[in-house]
Parts: C-alpha cells; sequence; structure tokens
C-alpha cells in the first residue's frame, strides 16, 4: 500500500496558513536559534556549582590543617596561628572546647581579613546582579541556601555543622549565602581527643564574581549576536521581501486589468530563485497580455466576418417578402442558401481555430513519416471528387530521413489546407506538387502551385485569421479565410514552421513550406 503522507501538525499548519509576513518568519528563525543559545546562560549555575565544590574542599583541607598544627600547641601558639592563618588565608577560625563553650576567635585576636558587604550600601547594577542571581536560582529550581545571621552570643550550639563533625568524627562543610548573596563556607573539624572544635569561615566572593562575569560576558556576546542577526535578518528579508512585493503589486495591477501598460519587474541583475521567479512571471504576463488581445481581435474578426453574410441573409428575406417574380425569388432563395452556407463553414471553421490550441496541449506526440501522411492525404484526395478535381496532384519523395514526432490527424489537417490553397490559386491545366526530404536534422514538406503566386507584401498577412487573397473567378465566400491561420497554428505547436517562398525553379506560382525537426532517436533499452 503507498504511503499516505501525513497532515501537518497544528502548530506547523498554522505557522503555514495564517497571516504570518516572511520578514516575521525569518527574524524568528533567527532569534529563535539565539535564545537557544541564550538557554546556556542558566546553565552557568552548574559552573557555579563546580566553583562552590570546588571552595568546600579547599575549606575541608584548611580546616584540617589548622586543626592539626592547633593540636598540641600552647595557648600563646594557638593565638599566634589562629591570627597567622586567618590573616593569610582570609579566614576567621573559632575555637570551642568540648562543652561547645568559645575558647578563641581570629576576628577578636586581630582586625578581621574580611567584612561582610552591606547590600544597601552597593550600587545599583550590583542590586540587579542580585535580583538575576534569584532569577536564574527559580528557573533552574535551584535548592534554597540558608542566610548567614550573626549569631547573639557566642557558643558552638549555633553552628549545627559543629554538631554533626562530633557526632561524626569527621569535617563537615556548610553553605550559607551573606546578607549580599554570595557564598560563606564554614568547615567544622575535631581537634586533637579533647572533644575541642576548630570553626573556619571563608566568605567566597570570587565564586559570585566569576559567575557574574561569565554571565556578564556571555550576555554581551548573545546581545551583539542578536543585534546582528537581526540586522542580517531584515536585510534578507528586504532581498526577498522587497521585490515578492514588487511581484504581487505588479500582480493585482494585471488582475484589475485597470492599466494595460503593466510593467512587471523582471529583475535582470538577480540571478536566484526570485530573478527567476520575477522573469518567469513577466514572461507569463506578456504571455497573458497576448493572449487576451488575441482574444478580442479574435471576437472582432468574427463579429465582423459574421455579418457580411447575416447582412446579405437579412435582406434577402426582407426582400423575399416583397417579391412576386417567381425567378427574382428563386435567386433569393438561391443567395439565402449560400449565406447560411456561408455561415454554417465559418462557424464551423471558427470553432476549429478557437479549440486548435487546447487540443494540441492535451495531444501525445508519436513518432511518424511525414513522407509516408503526406503521400496517403494525397492519394486520399485524388480519390475523392471535389471542385478541384481537374487539378491534378503529383507527389514526390526526396532524400533523407522524415521522421517527425506530431500528432497525423493534426499534421494530416495541415496538408489538406496547403492543398485546398494551392488547388483554389492553380489554374485550369495547371498542378499541384507536394514534395517531402529531410535536411540538416529538419524534415522539410513543400507543397507548390502553378497559380499566380502571392506577392510578398501578403506573405505574412496570409496566415492572420479571416485574411484571404483569393482568385477573382472563385465565388465570394468559398473560404472563411482560417485554413492557413489554422495550419501556422498547428506547425508551430510540433516546433515547426509554415511560411512562404518562391519556387525554386523562378516560374509563376507559390510554394508553402512546412518545416519540422527531425525525431530524434531513442536509445535502445536493450543495449
Amino acid at each position: 500500500m503507498p504511503d499516505v503522507a501525513e497532515p501537518p501538525s497544528g502548530l506547523r499548519r498554522r505557522w503555514r496558513t495564517r497571516g504570518v509576513s516572511l520578514t516575521s518568519r525569518i527574524l524568528a528563525v533567527n532569534v529563535i536559534a539565539l535564545a537557544l543559545l541564550a538557554g546556556s546562560f542558566f546553565y552557568l549555575d552548574s559552573y557555579r556549582t563546580q566553583l562552590i565544590g570546588e571552595r568546600s574542599k579547599l575549606a575541608r583541607a584548611e580546616a584540617e590543617i589548622a586543626a592539626d598544627a592547633l593540636d598540641g600547641a600552647s595557648r600563646r601558639q594557638r593565638r599566634e596561628l589562629l591570627v597567622r592563618i586567618g590573616t593569610e588565608q582570609h579566614l576567621r577560625l573559632t575555637l570551642y572546647d568540648a562543652k561547645g563553650r568559645l575558647l578563641e576567635d581570629s576576628f577578636r585576636l586581630a582586625p578581621p581579613p574580611f567584612a561582610f558587604i552591606d547590600p544597601e550600601s552597593e550600587p545599583w547594577y550590583q542590586k540587579a546582579a542580585r535580583v538575576l542571581d534569584r532569577g536564574v536560582d527559580f528557573v533552574v529550581g535551584a535548592p534554597t541556601i540558608e542566610r548567614y545571621r550573626e549569631p547573639p552570643q557566642p557558643g558552638a550550639g549555633n553552628w549545627p555543622e559543629i554538631a554533626r563533625a562530633r557526632a561524626a568524627g569527621r569535617t563537615e562543610v556548610y553553605l550559607r549565602y551573606a546578607p549580599d548573596r554570595t557564598p560563606v563556607l564554614t568547615a567544622a573539624t575535631p581537634v586533637g581527643q579533647d572533644g575541642e572544635m576548630l570553626l573556619s569561615m571563608r566568605n567566597a566572593l570570587d565564586v559570585t564574581q566569576a559567575v557574574r562575569d561569565a554571565r556578564q560576558t556571555l550576555v554581551i556576546i548573545i546581545g551583539a549576536a542578536l543585534i546582528l542577526s537581526i540586522q542580517l535578518s531584515l536585510f534578507l528579508a528586504r532581498t526577498i521581501v522587497q521585490p515578492l512585493r514588487q511581484l504581487v503589486r505588479a500582480a493585482v495591477r494585471v488582475r484589475l486589468g485597470r492599466d494595460r501598460a503593466v510593467v512587471v519587474p523582471r529583475l535582470p541583475d538577480r540571478g536566484d530563485e526570485i530573478g527567476l521567479l520575477a522573469r518567469a512571471f513577466s514572461d507569463m504576463t506578456a504571455a497573458l497580455r497576448q493572449r487576451i488581445d488575441a482574444v478580442e481581435s479574435f471576437a472582432a474578426d468574427v463579429a465582423h466576418e459574421l455579418k457580411n453574410p447575416l447582412a446579405s441573409l437579412s435582406s434577402a428575406l426582407e426582400t423575399l417578402g416583397r417579391v412576386e417574380d417567381a425567378d427574382l425569388r428563386r435567386q433569393l432563395h438561391a443567395i439565402a442558401a449560400h449565406d447560411v452556407q456561408r455561415i454554417d463553414r465559418l462557424i464551423t471553421e471558427i470553432a476549429d481555430a478557437s479549440r486548435i490550441d487546447a487540443e494540441l496541449s492535451r495531444a501525445t506526440f508519436v513518432e511518424l513519416d511525414l513522407s509516408d501522411l503526406a503521400a496517403q492525404a494525397v492519394a486520399a484526395r485524388g480519390a475523392r471528387p471535389d471542385q478541384h478535381s481537374d487539378c491534378p496532384i503529383r507527389f514526390l519523395r526526396g532524400d533523407g530521413p522524415t521522421l517527425v514526432r506530431g500528432d497525423a490527424l493534426r499534421l494530416e489537417r495541415v496538408l489538406d489546407n496547403l492543398l485546398d490553397n494551392a488547388a483554389s490559386f492553380s489554374p485550369p491545366g495547371g498542378a499541384v506538387y507536394v514534395t517531402v526530404a529531410g535536411v540538416d536534422g529538419r524534415v522539410i514538406l513543400s507543397v507548390t502551385d502553378d497559380g499566380p503566386g502571392i506577392p510578398l507584401p501578403e506573405r505574412d498577412k496570409v496566415f492572420e485569421r479571416f485574411h484571404s487573397v483569393r482568385p477573382a473567378e472563385e465565388a465570394f465566400g468559398a473560404h472563411s479565410g482560417l485554413g492557413l491561420a489554422i495550419a501556422r497554428t498547428i506547425a508551430e505547436a510540433h516546433d515547426g514552421t509554415l511560411t512562404i517562398a518562391d519556387r525554386p525553379d523562378g516560374a509563376s506560382g507559390a510554394r508553402l513550406v512546412l518545416d519540422l525537426p527531425l525525431a530524434e532517436e531513442e536509445d535502445d533499452e536493450d543495449a
């Protein structure tokens, strides 16, 4: 069972069918790509987590090293170590006894190496950075971090990490946020075997600053890329949308038909698909205008050609009612009958001419021998009597291949029209000559008569509809003037031409030449 294409999804269908301009779509596609890039903005939280993890390991190592240094040292030595380590490492070190009482505090022994920043004293951009930090935490679902608060009374009970470190017998690290949302890392570790506990505290300003710097850099990059992308998108949209809008405006003017001289832009400087579309649209509009003009001209010609026999018929019928003479009545009856036949012939020829293009567009061309087709047409014409039966038609087969691709019935119609035209111009005792030959990749069929020939000024006009240069002795209205026009239309539909040339022997008469392309030989599929 053949695959059936699934209908587009709802979003894709709305994207295609809703009135979303091309400019908006181009901008959306480019901005969406940047939005995906901006999504990495929130993954800086993992970078911050990694930095805090590294600082936590450092805090653990610092606390354990300091505890080892304090174990077994005298009171004076402990104070010196606490001051030196705290000052050099920018730490606050506090020592508690086994009952949780504060023994030493490096901040009391020496000037503090760091102080928490008051958020109210910071500039606006730092406050904005903190708001952005909270927004990122909310989006990524970061866990809530406890706020750091200075305990009102000293003692180990203010620090749960001390209780956990004492119970587990190992170092415990805690993370809190200072008032300005910078990380505060505390590490509690046992000192010796007497139950003493050491608590180290670090305000990791560098972690926050590193994350904010990275975020700022990313924001600048994304902002610059966004501006550049928008400018490039607008430039791309202008190069695509502007010519399309020109074509739309031209199409509307053509549709309204208010301006016969509408100039459809061809965009000759553009070699892309838009330029190809513009030139194809311009050519289509020109062909449409020519077709409309041809239809209008054809309608005018039809009206003009029908008026003459209708006027003659109307006059004969009006006179018939007032005439008593039998001979004159018979003449009027004959005139009326002739006019009816002429109108019927005109309508038949007009119907054929009006539908010839549509039928040729649906016709299937096959390979056929134009020489055989011409021989059959000449033989069939000689077998039926007509008004030109005294004019013999001689067929001459020339050299070279004569295979063409076409519709046999339509090409036979061309031959009949050419033979009718040649026979009508041939004088008594004259003849018509039909030759077919292959010359330089073309198949040439010529029909030559012994008539007076066609003057040079009239050679293009005879192919116009309803134009006819008839012999003086021929009955008026015997031809509609559409035969050669139909023949040329069929020839052009076969990628050929139908022209008038002088006789090669210089004698009097007309020579109509049908020139068709030779059928290309197809490769044998079994080869």
